[in-house]
């Protein structure tokens, strides 16, 4: 199975979506909180190519930015 991290924050409704939808799938996930990760933030930026967004789900190394139109 696939490694999956959500990169999230808080009182993000898409983050909140992102991780409703792999636990509903029953898919693991690590979910790093950018405020509670303070260093998070500067993998997001290199993950999004300077993009201030989240949330950032890594799929076994696959990148996706944002979640159901977030």
């Amino acid at each position: 199975m696939s490694k999956v991290t959500i990169y999230t924050k808080d009182g993000c409704p898409y983050c909140a979506a992102a991780k409703q939808h792999y636990t509903e799938q029953g898919i693991p996930f690590e979910e790093v909180n950018i405020h509670q990760t303070p260093e998070a933030k500067k993998t997001i930026l290199e993950l999004t190519k300077g993009e201030a967004i989240v949330p950032v789900i890594v799929d076994d190394g696959k990148v996706t930015v944002g979640f159901g139109g977030g």
